[in-house]
């Protein structure tokens, strides 16, 4: 048997996946050189990894355990070339990021590219996702993740102050009229984003011991922020989001502030890191880039 340390970093990007069609983005390859390649890997192991037949791509039980062992011999070889390459002062290696789809593509992709062009000898994958974090698959070096995540084994980093703040185009309220209260919003067109766990149509207000809550309803939802954005701004409903994301619609009049005194819980950006006793210097160069840059972006967005 003649496994390469290629064989086992395929693997874990494809137990990581969803699905072998998101394995084959994931390692920039097509799905039948990735389906033979996993097929390789099972003839030489003897032993099925993955369930076939299924649209989600579900391990095996030894695929689960196979999976699990690689990740701790991954995990033990970059921490053997971080104590290597250190002290030659240059960053080395590679680092996966992610976070979620608008946050991405227009704060988080441009720092990341700064910082990939500082050090050169760096390999960074930046993954974007409207489904929720997953911190208990350890898919990621650093996540960039709104609001506290709820796996509190993970180290956090807080980069920048954010609030979710309900808004509503004008028109929309011109037709409906100006919630001027809290209980006001379970009997308006409420627009829900589901982009994580939990019960996405209660809608909290208030800071520490003054916290009220409503339930929502609404004909439209989605796990994509810019739809439901895109939905509020053509007059569908109210919406509950990020005030960096919707700053420049306020700004320009688009959209209008709904319940405006009153405060809204904290929704700040994270990073999210594994801490097992060594941190590479890599994983925090990156997260201090990002703790630099990240807030004068929000705040004039």
């Amino acid at each position: 048997m003649n496994t390469s340390i290629d064989d086992l970093r395929f693997f874990q990007a494809v137990a990581a996946s969803e699905t072998l069609t998101a394995a084959a983005r994931r390692l920039g390859s097509s799905l039948p050189v990735v389906s033979k390649r996993l097929s390789a890997l099972e003839r030489r192991l003897d032993v099925r990894l993955v369930q076939r037949g299924t649209r989600r791509l579900v391990l095996t039980s030894e695929g689960t355990l196979y999976a699990r062992g690689l990740d701790s011999i991954l995990a033990r070889l970059r921490e053997l070339e971080d104590i290597v390459t250190e002290g030659s002062g240059e960053l080395r290696g590679s680092l996966v990021v992610q976070t979620t789809l608008g946050l991405g593509r227009d704060h988080v992709a441009p720092l990341v590219a700064q910082f990939a062009a500082r050090h050169p000898h760096l390999q960074v994958q930046l993954h974007t996702s409207a489904l929720p974090l997953r911190p208990h698959r350890r898919e990621f070096d650093v996540a960039v993740h709104v609001g506290s995540p709820s796996d509190s084994s993970l180290r956090m980093r807080r980069l920048a102050k954010n609030r979710r703040v309900p808004c509503a185009a004008p028109s929309y309220l011109e037709r409906r009229g100006t919630p001027e209260r809290v209980e006001d919003l379970a009997h308006h067109d409420c627009i829900v984003l589901r982009e994580n766990e939990g019960d996405y149509a209660l809608w909290r207000f208030g800071e520490g011991g003054d916290v009220r809550q409503v339930r929502v309803r609404g004909s439209l939802s989605s796990n994509d922020g810019g739809i439901v954005t895109d939905w509020a701004l053509q007059g569908r409903g109210v919406i509950m989001r990020s005030e960096w994301h919707v700053r420049p619609h306020v700004e320009s009049g688009a959209l209008v502030r709904v319940l405006p005194r009153v405060p809204t819980p904290a929704a700040d950006v994270y990073a999210l890191y594994e801490d097992d006793g060594h941190v590479p210097r890599r994983v925090t160069e990156l997260i201090e880039h990002l703790a630099a840059g990240l807030p004068d972006r929000l705040g004039r967005n």
